[in-house]
């Protein structure tokens, strides 16, 4: 079942449009990275777990 299919809706019940869609989820994509440069911050080293491994 793809996302695509279903129609998301606003507060008065109108489907969003795309622009809308994309400004909110790069809204939510930058605190996400906000935070984790927090994380990073705090944690000294700035390496994510998955690079422990790598090299």
């Amino acid at each position: 079942m793809s996302e695509e299919t279903v129609p998301l809706t606003a507060g008065a019940g109108q489907p969003k449009g795309l622009l809308q869609q994309m400004e909110e989820l790069m809204a939510a994509l930058n605190a996400d990275l906000s935070a984790l440069e927090d994380l990073q911050g705090a944690g000294g080293s700035g390496r994510g777990v998955g690079e422990e491994g790598a090299g």
